[in-house]
């Protein structure tokens, strides 16, 4: 199976490239959030303990979201071509423990796409996503502060993946075309 991480800061492209690989190569989309919400609403023990550390405003502990993880690869295993992880790993623990999860499979990640886009450009992008979409967490305080986060804690994420010999950056900018053939062109080299 093939394995991709899609990576980048808030406003990068992650959800439209996520589809468009989904699309083009078959793959299951793991979304963190997608996974949070559905075992909490389906009421699993690690979404009851997820539950409560959300209502308590803390972050649910990579140990949890790893058993999601592990719950949402098995569950997938023969119905799909391959995942794409959207919005995890998000730290280098995380990084850490996917390697092993799928190394204990047999598995590992194939590649890492990094979604290359100025901070310019990302502020402009989720200040019309926010006008568009509605999102109360594009406001200009959010957005610098996601940026911020992002910048401190998530991006040693990708020196994890470089060392791994997985990471690809995806420089390309332009329409939403342009930068997926780009993707495709480097996806296509991993697979072939």
């Amino acid at each position: 199976m093939l394995y991709i991480v899609i990576f980048g800061p808030p406003g990068s492209g992650k959800g439209t490239q996520s589809e468009k690989l989904i699309e083009k190569y078959g793959l299951t989309h793991i979304s963190t959030g997608d996974i949070l919400r559905h075992e909490i609403e389906n009421g699993t023990n690690l979404g009851n303990t997820a539950k409560q550390y959300i209502n308590k405003g803390q972050l649910v502990p990579d140990e949890i979201i790893i058993g999601m993880i592990e719950n949402k690869i098995s569950e997938n295993k023969n119905q799909t071509k391959g995942v794409i992880f959207d919005g995890f790993p998000r730290t280098v623990a995380q990084a850490k423990a996917l390697k092993e999860t799928l190394t204990q499979k047999g598995e590992k990640i194939e590649l890492m796409l990094y979604l290359e886009v100025s901070r310019d450009e990302l502020i402009k992008r989720l200040a019309i996503r926010s006008e568009t979409s509605g999102r109360a967490d594009d406001t200009p305080e959010t957005i610098e502060n996601r940026l911020k986060i992002y910048e401190e804690i998530t991006s040693p994420v990708m020196d994890f993946y470089k060392q791994e010999g997985t990471f690809r950056a995806v420089t390309k900018t332009g329409t939403v075309e342009e930068i997926f053939r780009e993707i495709e062109m480097i996806v296509d080299s991993v697979v072939n």
